[in-house]
């Protein structure tokens, strides 16, 4: 697998450090593996999203959903209680029950519409709010106006 150094775009480049840090975090979660819980990735439409995750065996009260500087973060905590545990005996364990923690890199202007979870997925709704100073404006043509030099 393939390293970047991107020191030479600290050194030159003035404002990009956001761009950089996203860059570096994407390389290194790829290089990472870890894949769990599964998740999709889904554009509605131009400015809604959503994310849909497989937490199967998690309450809502299991899980975590808080935004903070751009990332979303999902956490996952399993609480199990002992005693049953050791009563039961798993011939085959294939769901993992495992803590987890899952951070997604969010755009400017985009935020956490809700949250919903059903059968075992966790449905997440994404909007992209755009200013109104960072809309698209139709300039309107008022005449033949030019200043005259004198």
């Amino acid at each position: 697998m393939r390293t970047f150094d991107f020191t030479p775009l600290y050194r030159s480049a003035i404002g990009f450090e956001r761009l950089a840090a996203l860059a570096e975090t994407a390389a290194s979660n790829r290089q990472s593996g870890n894949n769990f819980p599964p998740y999709n990735i889904e554009q509605i439409d131009d400015n809604n999203y959503r994310i849909t995750m497989a937490v199967a065996g998690f309450d809502d009260a299991e899980i975590d959903i808080s935004t903070q500087n751009n990332e979303l973060l999902i956490k996952g905590t399993k609480v199990t209680v002992a005693k049953e545990d050791d009563k039961r005996t798993f011939l085959h364990r294939g769901i993992a029950e495992r803590n987890f923690e899952r951070k997604f890199e969010l755009a400017d202007h985009v935020f956490v519409n809700g949250a919903d979870m059903k059968n075992g997925l966790l449905y997440i709704d994404l909007e992209r709010q755009l200013p109104e100073a960072m809309k698209p404006r139709k300039i309107e043509i008022n005449g033949a106006k030019t200043l005259s030099a004198e």
